[in-house]
């Protein structure tokens, strides 16, 4: 009989275990002091022999010989192989227990799906019940010893009532090599089909329902067999028990106590019972001897699966649940809450302490949320600001966030770039005032100008020193139209939304009518020549400096200025390689920079840039 203690463990309390070790039956104990006993008559043995019959030189041998065996006894993984058998085995212990053939859906599906209160009807039902009983117990008696042992011969199945004489002679009449446990199952389905055709099985889904419930008994009669059949690798059974016992046996010698006065390592205490050795003994056997126990549980030991006990029951209960309580119905009544839209069983006074907890309504169900956050928004304007925000600002949100992942030595070139920006639109404002420029549309292409410095591309192109300011010679085209603002992030982006590209295309013909009246007052200058850096440079040396304060004055004047002297000078053309969109093309026409004339750059110092915006 299985060892049950489930009702001792029911509820946790101090030292709840304590009370099962002093159980015999079922327990480790009983298993493993056969071994345990040999283990230590031979450890005595050993010490014995090397304390009292062994002379100075054997000692001395000894004595090496075991710090030997105890250095090197560590090396067998123990808890590695023996943690994955038993874990192993214990899983396939619980599965071998579920494929236990249970009759309990077939008899309710029999007692309901064949009609017939009379003896014919009776005849059929308990016929079909015993045909599967006889099913399992064939197979149980395959794989149980304890089974074969109650049922050693077919005679005894006939005589224990499982099979009559006719059935016996038809079962030894079907010559085949292998297991017949299947036979019982194959007549089943040949009487079902006479109810069937006898109008005793009401409808096909009846009859159908009746085959697949015994295709599932079927089904788990025959994993039973292959459990029984393929057992676990016998390498892995043999590795496991080799490294268990080699283990201790190497302990046998290596786990001596030596003589302190040798002064060896870790042998200073002299005891006659090794405490420890003996507890990893009873430890790793013990993990051994559960994994031994479990491997077959259709055996004879203290905790193997009671199938004579299962044979029993089953048929009992089928043949009851199939004959006596076939169309036994007790009378019906109303309930005691049949009035009650609120019914509540009662409580004894044990169990009154339930009353007092409160219901549980959901892990959310106190959750605390702010006023300010309760009330509903318009999705019509949430799906509105979304969907602008996230198609105006997401490529231009990607590309900061690229550049500005990576360090960059260009961060203080964009405040040089923001100060130059802002002194071209002061000083290109006076020059050609045009009421058509508004001041939100100023500071919306400063605030344009100063994100796009932030990010230190463009100052890293330019190449700018960060302790002067630049000025182009020719600041009224550039004030006009800043290249920052036309740069191309994507060109899909208008295409997609259409009020954006209305209000853009509006502001770029405001911004090419201003260009147009400007460039009327800008002379022509012809493209830039390839030169050498070496002519540019003699070049610059023979022309005469101009200062810087007459390149501001004829700025200020609103006169055409081209400076193309002064050793701080470069030229834009030279410099610029990317796509900006000219004043009066369309969104989808881009030029490159090259083609623009020639643009010298004027360095101004920091002393004449505040003098300048003093003036101003």
């Amino acid at each position: 009989m299985t060892v049950t203690y489930t009702a001792k463990v029911a509820n946790a309390r101090f030292c709840g275990f304590s009370k099962l070790l002093l159980a015999w039956k079922g327990s480790i104990y009983k298993v493993l002091y056969k071994e345990f006993l040999a283990f230590f008559a031979i450890y005595t043995a050993i010490s014995i022999t090397y304390r009292f019959l062994l002379v100075d030189v054997q000692k001395r041998y000894f004595e090496r010989l075991s710090i030997y065996c105890n250095n090197y006894a560590s090396l067998i993984p123990m808890s590695f192989v023996l943690g994955f058998y038993v874990t192993l085995i214990v899983n396939r212990w619980w599965n071998q227990y579920t494929s236990i053939p249970l009759p309990d859906r077939i008899m309710c599906t029999l007692s309901g799906g064949v009609q017939g209160g009379d003896e014919r009807g009776r005849l059929l039902r308990r016929t079909l019940m015993r045909y599967t009983s006889l099913s399992a117990i064939l197979i149980l008696r395959s794989v149980s010893t304890a089974v074969f042992k109650r049922f050693p011969t077919m005679d005894h199945v006939v005589e224990a009532g499982f099979m009559t004489r006719e059935e016996r002679k038809k079962f030894e009449s079907l010559h085949s090599r292998y297991n017949k446990y299947w036979v019982p199952c194959v007549w089943f389905i040949n009487l079902a089909a006479v109810a069937r055709c006898e109008g005793r099985v009401k409808d096909d889904h009846t009859y159908k329902l009746l085959i697949e419930e015994l295709n599932k008994f079927r089904g788990k009669c025959s994993m039973l067999f292959h459990y029984d059949m393929i057992s676990v690798p016998l390498v892995y059974t043999q590795v496991v028990t080799l490294a268990v016992y080699s283990f201790f046996l190497v302990c046998l010698i290596g786990r001596q106590f030596l003589d302190p006065s040798q002064g060896y390592p870790g042998h200073d205490l002299d005891l006659y019972v090794p405490v420890f050795t003996l507890l990893q003994f009873f430890f790793y056997a013990g993990w051994l001897k559960v994994a031994e126990q479990l491997i077959n549980p259709f055996g004879e030991d203290d905790d193997d699966f009671e199938t004579n006990w299962l044979i029993d029951r089953n048929f009992q209960v089928s043949m009851m649940a199939v004959d006596e309580m076939y169309g036994d119905l007790p009378k019906m009544e109303r309930d005691r809450y049949w009035n009650d839209s609120n019914p509540r069983p009662p409580y004894t006074a044990a169990t009154l302490f339930v009353l007092r907890k409160p219901s549980f309504q959901g892990s959310t169900f106190d959750m605390a949320i702010p006023k300010e956050e309760m009330h509903f928004q318009p999705l019509e304007e949430i799906a509105e600001n979304l969907e602008k925000s996230v198609k105006r600002n997401h490529n231009l949100a990607l590309f900061n966030r690229l550049l500005s992942s990576a360090p960059s030595p260009t961060g203080f070139m964009g405040g040089a770039l923001r100060r130059t920006s802002a002194q071209l639109q002061r000083l290109t404002r006076p020059v050609s005032p045009d009421p058509s420029v508004s001041d939100e549309e100023a500071e919306r292409e400063e605030s344009m100008t100063r994100s796009v410095g932030t990010v230190g591309s463009t100052p890293s192109i330019l190449g700018l020193d960060t302790t002067q300011s630049t000025i182009c010679s020719c600041g009224v085209l550039i004030n006009s139209h800043p290249a920052l603002l036309d740069v191309e992030f994507n060109k899909q982006e208008e295409e997609e939304d259409s009020e954006w590209s209305c209000f853009k295309n509006n502001e770029e013909e405001n911004k090419g009518a201003i260009i147009s009246e400007k460039e009327s007052l800008v002379p022509k200058i012809p493209p830039p020549t390839l030169q050498t850096s070496t002519g540019r440079n003699k070049q610059r040396q023979h022309q005469p400096p101009t200062t810087d304060r007459q390149s501001l004055l004829a700025l200020d004047q609103g006169k055409p200025h081209l400076h193309t002297s002064g050793p701080n000078n470069c030229s834009v053309a030279d410099i610029f390689s990317s796509q900006v969109m000219t004043p009066n093309a369309k969104a989808e026409s881009s030029v490159s920079l090259l083609t623009l004339p020639s643009l010298e750059v004027l360095a101004i110092s920091d002393d004449f840039e505040r003098e300048l915006m003093v003036t101003d």
